[in-house]
């Protein structure tokens, strides 16, 4: 209890300024590994988080939980919290409640919009934003036909149209594909079939807007030059020529990768935008591949004593309590005009 109170004294007093003067509209990507609050759903198969099941998911460690996102989102930047950041594996509304009305976050004044997909565990996305400079026009969820994953239900595609401070209306689509957990060959169709919905509903929106502007970020469970992503989705390296309405994908080449997997590092993260948002264009948003980074502050990493080197510092490994951040590494994005 010593050292959880420490770490709120140290959130608290650490909490970047925001101003409305910005001249920086900043995204965050995280995966934050199992946000689950300690109650069960009798709709879902959350049995493991709870204070009597094996992991002792218990008061104490849910807000250790919320203390470090806390500490994370406000950490990814020197002067200014993160416009928008989209979480991965997040429960319900109740987490997100006490995330951004009751854990230190609370001053930074979120919002928040959340999926609530057929997933079996029960793990949502959700997309925190500053109501100063992102205004939600509209939001839906994109559900995955189950019968093309395994007929296993996964979770769906959320897509967000809203306006920023600078009158530019942005599309974005916030993604957590199904999982390699039976192996990657294996579970690679379903990444295929889901990056296909994906490409479609762009599509949709490159039919609609005169001027789209696209941002496809989250936890893709494939690297940059998978299938998946440079093929079917279509997002590869920016190039000497951007085309409009071509997506790019800012993620690739960046070190050390956002999740480690016996020993090696993987880009499972991504940051994917299209050509409209890489052009310099007076009063209107745009980004470049150097504004784009994995966000690994000390406290995100701990030794890995098996294969040299650093890790992601995690809450779990496997049931044993670690009471670290994450398994993955957050993406930030900066964008300018």
């Amino acid at each position: 209890m010593k050292n959880l109170k420490l770490l709120l004294f140290t959130v608290f007093t650490t909490f970047p300024l925001y101003s409305h003067a910005q001249t920086v509209f900043r995204v965050m990507e995280y995966n934050v590994e199992n946000l689950f609050d300690i109650t069960h759903d009798s709709l879902k198969a959350d049995l493991e988080f709870l204070p009597t099941a094996t992991r002792n998911w218990n008061r104490n460690r849910f807000w250790r939980k919320l203390i470090h996102l806390s500490q994370v989102i406000s950490s990814a930047g020197e002067d200014q919290l993160p416009d928008l950041v989209m979480l991965c594996e997040v429960e319900n509304d109740s987490t997100l409640i006490y995330l951004t009305k009751r854990s230190p976050l609370r001053v930074a004044g979120y919002d928040y919009l959340m999926t609530h997909s057929p997933d079996e565990r029960g793990i949502d996305i959700a997309l925190l934003y500053q109501r100063a400079t992102f205004k939600p026009l509209s939001f839906e969820e994109i559900e995955i036909d189950k019968t093309f994953t395994g007929n296993r239900p996964t979770r769906n595609i959320f897509h967000i149209t809203g306006q920023t401070q600078t009158r530019d209306t942005l599309d974005l689509f916030l993604c957590h594909m199904p999982s390699r957990s039976s192996g990657k060959k294996l579970t690679e169709p379903y990444r295929k079939h889901t990056a296909k919905v994906l490409r479609e509903a762009v599509e949709k929106v490159n039919t609609m807007r005169k001027t789209p502007r696209i941002v496809i970020t989250g936890d893709f469970n494939d690297e940059p030059k998978d299938v998946s992503l440079s093929g079917i989705l279509g997002a590869g390296e920016p190039k000497d020529s951007i085309k409009p309405t071509d997506l790019y994908n800012l993620i690739t080449g960046k070190k050390p990768g956002t999740y480690k997997y016996d020993g090696k590092w993987n880009t499972l993260d991504q940051f994917i935008v299209n050509g409209n948002l890489l052009v310099k264009e007076s009063g209107h948003l745009y980004t470049a591949p150097e504004k784009v980074r994995i966000h690994q502050p000390a406290f995100l990493l701990e030794k890995d004593e098996k294969y040299g080197g650093f890790k992601p510092f995690r809450t779990y490994s496997g049931m044993r309590y670690l009471g670290g951040y994450s398994d993955h590494l957050p993406v930030v994005a900066d964008f300018h005009w």
